[in-house]
């Protein structure tokens, strides 16, 4: 199988991880981060402490991703001390000025979620990457209660055709991370559709990847964390095809 170029591949991060199992299981599938929530009203929530012990587990290059809703700066500060190499995602009603605060005035490194309402309110995702321009990138998840992790799929097709933007202060959205309902049946899809869109693209999953059946939230399925693996990586093949065609190996010698 051909491998699309290092900047077209979609990084991955399975997030809402609870177990030690999980966090091999997202290891062992090629996972490129892995994420911990640490909001104590979501049933994916894990301690500081526990976040901590499960991060010990991670190889190198793979990367620990913290969630904060609301957090006091304080907080999320001794959090990414205590899982060192973490980078925090803000995830609830953060402003700029909390976030920079938050991350040692801009230390340490930060992804903010847009939460694009589920209807056709509008939603300026170019005003929004601005005002959050030491930001990473721009997680795009849809706009629900709780703040994520509901297995809601936004309208992809409402962002605009290329939203890459041209001044520098609107760097962060560059690199988008597609979130919201994401599952192996439709990462494709989502891929074809938002990786054209950016510079760098990653997919976040989290209740796509998780056992069926109520009481199941942040138990992984390791079958479906194989599948969805498998499903972003035959989508980065066939968009490298499309946009660049087929190469033939060379095999002639000298």
């Amino acid at each position: 199988m051909s491998h699309p170029a290092s900047s077209e591949r979609t990084r991955i991060k399975i997030c809402g991880l609870t177990r030690e199992h999980d966090v091999d299981a997202a290891v062992d599938a090629g996972a490129d981060a892995v994420g911990f929530v640490m909001y104590a009203k979501s049933r994916r929530y894990v301690t500081v402490q526990r976040a901590a012990e499960l991060a010990r587990r991670l190889p190198p290059f793979v990367t620990p991703v913290l969630l904060f809703v609301n957090e006091a700066p304080e907080v999320v500060q001794q959090a990414c001390t205590q899982v060192p190499g973490s980078i925090v995602q803000f995830h609830g009603d953060e402003t700029p000025q909390q976030c920079h605060a938050a991350t040692d005035n801009g230390r340490l490194a930060y992804i903010r979620a847009a939460r694009i309402p589920l209807d056709d309110s509008p939603f300026d995702l170019v005003r929004f990457a601005a005002d959050f321009a030491a930001a990473k990138g721009i997680l795009l998840d849809a706009h629900v209660d709780g703040f994520g992790g509901s297995g809601k799929t936004f309208n992809w097709s409402r962002l605009s055709a290329n939203v890459q933007p041209g001044p520098a202060e609107h760097a962060a959205l560059r690199h988008l991370v597609l979130s919201g309902g994401l599952s192996p049946a439709n990462v494709g899809d989502g891929i074809a559709q938002v990786r054209p869109r950016c510079k760098t693209l990653a997919v976040d999953v989290s209740s796509g990847v998780e056992l069926d059946g109520p009481g199941n939230q942040g138990i992984k399925d390791p079958e479906k964390i194989n599948r969805f693996v498998a499903a972003v990586r035959a989508a980065d093949v066939l968009l490298a095809k499309s946009t660049h065609g087929l190469r033939s190996p060379n095999l002639s010698t000298t």
